[in-house]
């Protein structure tokens, strides 16, 4: 079945903290507040493919939108909407498919390309060359102070030294008085460079993470088996969920360190991933999918059940649990990949970084196995039974692409619709169950709805 659209709704999604939405239209773009639900702030200056902000903080970036005249997709746009100013501009080498933002970070996400920038001063800060992502699948983490990037990766396999980045590709330009210079370093920025391998043709299911702050591999995940196909980052920059393109299996992994914490099972028949959102504080993780089912699961208290890891190194989102040190910058002693992609291709040189980045996946999986043996079954111990849903929702039309988030202030789970509309249910945080609904309004003006929805 076509997905159902608003032909005038180019773009929707919540802010970093779920407390707004930012919406792209045909004329323009807008700010909705979540709750209470209201509109403050619309911007009718030419279609919009892309609006994200910045927390609910002035800063929105703006991409324009393909097939719409005088509109550019490979052009970004910084404004500050309460001055109602151009901070910069940055023109692309091809379309822009996704933004990502963190307070000391801008991240743009092109088919083959990431651009990592320093949100102060729109310094150009790494470029790397990825295999084709169409997709855009990606994921930045809201913190700074665990300020990581997680992306598929198939195993780079760099064949040449790094080289400094083509800064010709990218033209910028800054406006207004004590705008920052966009793009512009007496340095160079590194590029790095992934490809794949001759009989290697497809994606894998391993996620790369990234230090956006030491700009260092951090690690390598063997997430799934198949392709991966959605990715998120909690608000703490601690967890990190992944899908493949199965859609049948969800996996939540620490980071940077890479053990699988929950595995928790959607549903037994393959569907697309449409969105996963973690709780602002790491309890629920909700997670909607082409079924038009949203399923939200929780995140049980970990360092439980004699487990001696989890007492000398705690777990992120444990009830006073605190970051090991190696945490920070994506630093893995020893025998981890220090010194970044530098260190990552002298490594590749010799033919040993993809056979020692899975030997360490391996080796994290058999210590986590190891360590909850003490305490499961011996029949369960080589094994790891998926986890059902805590609580669900069914939602009221079907066919449309839906962003589901848990809102931060009460227990409601909150859905964006590609038909262009927002619902907002009520879950019961001690028992689960069906969620109800209890709020259904429109994101658009009632010019654009009037237009009508097409399949």
């Amino acid at each position: 079945m076509a997905e159902r659209t608003n032909s005038n709704m180019l773009f929707a999604n919540f802010n970093q903290d779920f407390s707004c939405i930012s919406v792209g239209t045909r004329k323009g773009y807008s700010i909705t507040n979540c709750d209470p639900f209201g509109r403050v702030y619309t911007m009718n200056d030419g279609a919009r493919g892309i609006v994200e902000m910045l927390f609910c903080t002035s800063l929105i970036a703006l991409v324009g939108a393909a097939d719409q005249p005088q509109s550019s997709p490979r052009k970004l746009q910084i404004v500050n909407t309460k001055r109602q100013s151009m901070i910069c501009e940055l023109l692309f080498p091809s379309s822009i498919l996704a933004v990502k933002l963190n307070r000391k970070t801008l991240v743009i996400v092109l088919e083959t390309e990431i651009y990592i920038y320093d949100i102060s001063n729109m310094r150009l800060l790494h470029v790397i060359e990825t295999t084709p992502n169409p997709d855009a699948i990606c994921a930045l983490s809201p913190s700074t102070s665990n300020s990581y990037l997680a992306y598929p990766s198939p195993v780079p396999s760099p064949t040449s030294p790094l080289a400094p980045a083509n800064t010709n590709n990218v033209t910028s330009s800054a406006t207004g008085s004590g705008s920052p210079k966009a793009a512009s370093s007496n340095s160079s920025p590194h590029t790095t460079t992934s490809t794949l391998s001759a009989n290697s043709q497809h994606q894998s299911g391993d996620v790369l993470l990234f230090s956006t702050r030491s700009l260092t591999v951090a690690n390598v995940i063997q997430a799934h088996k198949a392709p991966i196909s959605f990715l998120s980052i909690d608000s703490t920059g601690t967890l990190l969920a992944t899908s493949s393109d199965k859609g049948t299996v969800i996996r939540v992994w620490s980071i940077p360190g890479a053990e699988k914490l929950y595995q928790f099972r959607r549903g037994t028949r393959e569907t697309k991933i449409y969105s996963m959102n973690f709780n602002l504080v790491g309890t629920l993780l909700a997670v909607s999918s082409a079924h038009d089912t949203v399923h939200i699961f929780k995140l049980g208290s970990r360092g439980k059940g004699g487990n001696p890891s989890q007492t000398s190194n705690p777990s992120p989102g444990s009830s006073g649990a605190v970051s090991p040190p190696e945490s920070l910058d994506g630093h893995i002693s020893p025998q981890g990949l220090d010194g970044g992609y530098d260190a990552y291709v002298e490594k590749k040189k010799s033919g040993s970084v993809s056979s020692s980045l899975r030997r360490k996946s391996l080796q994290m999986t058999k210590t986590l196995s190891h360590s909850v043996g003490g305490y499961l079954p011996n029949t369960l111990t080589e094994m790891w039974e998926p986890t059902r849903d805590f609580a669900f929702l069914k939602l009221p039309t079907s066919g449309a692409r839906t962003i589901v988030a848990l809102s931060g202030t009460m227990p409601q789970v909150m859905v964006l619709s590609s038909e262009g509309y927002f619902y907002s249910y009520s879950i019961d945080l001690e028992n689960g169950g069906e969620c109800t609904l209890l709020k259904q309004y429109s994101l658009l003006d009632s010019g654009d709805e009037s237009l009508g929805n097409g399949d």
